[in-house]
């Protein structure tokens, strides 16, 4: 299957969308409540992992009234719902259960990184997908937040009013402890001692996403990069703190991590992502630690600096951030059933443009 769409179709505006809710944990639960709202949206299923949650209506599980849908955890039952599409936000994703959806001709929107790029997703991985969107006359596209609109939607569009760029920097800042529990902010490495060495396993896990967007930039750009390089580094507190939930942390323990993704290009970073997560903003490195939100910069002919940050805080900042993410998927939903069939990324989609009814 060709990796291109043939043209680029706009979505019918009339059309009520026919979707299946996979999932129902923070971000999912946030989708499941919108989809139920607008009348954008058909809702025909949802799909949950816990035995607890199996049989309870769809909005018990997200807080509204009951809506007469009830959840299960049969993949069958859903796909002979033949529904248009089904929005995936778990955590994880079951390959098999993707393609079965895909197969029988049901188009997916999902936050799982791991379809962003074809170009660099592992051969086997989208050998099956594609197949399976042969098979199927179906798509699949991959979004969210960050990785996402961040770090392709936001940078194609600040790069649409240039003719030449040298380099574009993308910083994402998060304030951790501000959406996760104290025991989260320790299982990242935050607390550590000075000089401990950066988890291999979380480097890999954060710079995944990004690894796939960079490429997907540089080759709507019409950029050949010669390499992708990853490079993380800790700063330490400058002085003893506590976490929000009271667990002390000392001095010079690990406070902020950066996690830098670089597409190279004759020797230099052409295109580079870079991630900072802290705990507090008093560290040891001169980082210019910000509020949560992001910071692009593009040098070229026509230099760019664009701040976005989030007018949120407190208990407020969680529900926000899960909507950052589940909002992109869904408003995706019917650019994926109007495409192509195939894994359709952000360049190849016209812009995404939510129906606010």
């Amino acid at each position: 299957m060709s990796t291109q769409p043939k043209s680029v179709q706009l979505p019918d505006p009339d059309k009520v969308y026919r979707v299946v809710q996979w999932a129902t944990g923070r971000i999912g639960e946030v989708s499941l409540r919108d989809i139920i709202r607008s009348p954008q949206f058909e809702l025909v299923g949802v799909y949950v992992h816990s035995e607890a949650k199996a049989g309870r209506d769809a909005g018990e599980l997200c807080g509204v009234p009951p809506v007469g849908v009830a959840a299960t955890r049969d993949i069958e039952k859903l796909i002979a719902l033949k529904p248009d599409c089904v929005v995936a936000v778990q955590e994880g994703a079951n390959v098999d259960d993707v393609c079965r959806f895909l197969e029988a001709g049901i188009n997916v929107a999902t936050s799982r990184v791991d379809y962003l790029s074809p170009e660099i997703m592992q051969p086997e991985l989208r050998n099956r997908i594609e197949d399976a969107c042969r098979k199927g006359r179906s798509s699949i596209h991959a979004s969210g937040s960050s990785p996402g609109f961040s770090s392709e939607a936001l940078p194609l569009m600040a790069v649409s009013m240039s003719r030449r760029m040298d380099r574009m920097t993308i910083d994402e800042y998060a304030d951790f402890p501000a959406s996760c529990p104290d025991f989260q902010c320790l299982a990242v490495g935050f607390g550590r001692p000075a000089g401990t060495e950066f988890d291999p396993r979380l480097v890999e896990h954060t710079a995944h996403g990004f690894r796939h967007s960079v490429n997907t930039v540089a080759k709507a750009l019409g950029l050949t990069l010669d390499s992708t390089e990853v490079f993380a580094e800790t700063a330490g507190a400058c002085e003893a703190y506590a976490l929000p939930g009271g667990t002390a942390m000392d001095k010079g323990s690990v406070a902020a991590m950066r996690v830098t993704i670089s597409g190279m290009k004759d020797g230099r970073p052409l295109i580079t992502f870079r991630v900072n997560w802290y705990t507090t903003k008093d560290v040891d490195a001169d980082w210019n630690l910000r509020e949560n939100g992001w910071r692009l910069l593009v040098e070229g002919d026509t230099p760019i600096d664009i701040n976005v940050t989030f007018p949120v805080s407190g208990e407020q900042l969680s529900p926000a951030m899960a909507g950052l993410t589940a909002f992109r998927v869904l408003n995706a939903v019917p650019y994926i059933c109007a495409a192509e069939p195939g894994i359709r990324t952000t360049p190849e989609l016209p812009n995404i443009v939510p129906r606010m009814a």
